[in-house]
């Protein structure tokens, strides 16, 4: 997935919050997602054949509001004229408090990252999953599944495999004879496994090194021995192996290899996401420790921190209201500053919570009110 600016993703928050915040009394509230590179022309007649559609709906009322919503989606839709790069989400209904009455309004936004996915939807609610889906800030893993004669490479997001390379070696077959063909079989094999290893870890290079600070760790998955042999060995450059934070021993080595390592992984998985959260609240406790100054804690100072435009990574805590974290992140947002939500699964996230749920490490220092 595409990475999204902290701009995108406080206005695509806002819109998923007042979409989610409507709610039609019958199935009348028209959604419509327009893939990268459709024709906005074919969905505009998709629309008009849906009014036609819409004509049969037995009650007046709710006819009237389908019928309303699909002409004032058209129209709107014939003002753009042209789907955006990345595809287009429109959302339209009467959003009006109480029978009989009206506040027709429609919403449309181009998505921070392509769709590849066209709906039509009349419903009670909008569809906004996929919108929500898209701020879902998925970790990257790299995943390695490999024997002595194939490997597949593959990174994690969220929980989608995508599969990146596969390579194959032709190492040689086991030769029955003896003597010095044996031996020069043996010689031809051993070969053909380094090759086939030095392969594999500059495949590694070139598919996890230009994913940068999003790749989160690599996990190599295959025969135990042979996994072994490969991370010892002098294959890895060090830029790569500082990289790995677990192997796995598998009974597959190609796409099924792939699902049995991140099925065997989730421990592994699970640790990385609470050791992230736990470094970064250990950097902001030894901040607060010895340099007090260039912290700021609860919500009053944060926020004053935040007025200044001093705050460097702010740090809220899955504890308090949804409120109150979209306001925080909104002004983190208009000062340039990071914002990490920690979860109280761990003592250190609980000492945030304690803290008042609220706090940030500071770019410099300020009086505090």
């Amino acid at each position: 997935m595409a990475k999204i600016t902290a701009q995108q993703k406080l206005h695509l928050k806002k819109l998923v919050k007042e979409l989610s915040s409507h709610k039609a009394p019958h199935t009348e509230f028209v959604t419509v997602y327009v893939p990268a590179g459709y024709d906005l022309t074919k969905i505009i007649q998709h629309l008009a054949e849906e009014q036609g559609t819409a004509a049969n709906i037995k009650s007046a009322t709710t006819r009237k509001n389908v019928q309303s919503a699909l002409e004032k989606m058209i129209q709107h839709l014939r003002t753009i004229g042209k789907t955006p790069p990345n595809g287009l989400a429109v959302f339209c209904g009467n959003v009006a408090a109480g029978e009989g009455k009206q506040d027709l309004r429609v919403w449309s936004t181009e998505p921070p990252v392509p769709l590849n996915i066209r709906i039509y939807r009349c419903d009670k609610n909008f569809v906004i999953d996929i919108l929500q889906d898209m701020l879902v800030e998925h970790n990257v893993y790299g995943l390695v599944v490999l024997d002595r004669r194939d490997a597949i490479l593959a990174v994690l997001k969220g929980k989608s495999i995508v599969p990146l390379k596969k390579t194959h070696s032709e190492v040689p077959g086991k030769h029955r004879a003896g003597g010095q063909s044996a031996q020069r079989f043996a010689r031809l094999r051993e070969g053909a496994y380094k090759d086939h290893f030095k392969k594999i870890a500059e495949h590694m290079k070139e598919q996890f090194l230009p994913l940068g600070n999003n790749l989160k760790g690599i996990i190599v998955g295959g025969p135990g021995v042979t996994v072994q042999d490969f991370i010892n060995k002098d294959y890895l450059t060090g830029d790569i192996k500082k990289k790995i934070i677990g192997t796995r021993d598998l009974s597959y080595t190609d796409e099924f290899g792939l699902q049995e390592l991140v099925d065997r992984a989730q421990d592994l998985l699970a640790e990385e996401e609470i050791a992230e959260e736990k470094k970064v609240m250990n950097q902001l406790l030894t901040m607060l420790r010895d340099n007090p100054k260039k912290v700021a804690y609860g919500e009053k100072e944060t926020l004053h921190a935040l007025e200044m435009n001093a705050v460097d990574l702010l740090l809220l805590s899955e504890s308090i209201p949804e409120d109150k974290i979209f306001n925080f992140e909104e002004k983190a947002q208009t000062g340039g500053a990071e914002v990490r939500i920690i979860s109280i699964e761990t003592r250190e996230g609980i000492q945030l919570r304690d803290l008042g749920g609220i706090a940030a490490i500071l770019r410099f220092e300020i009086e505090q009110q």
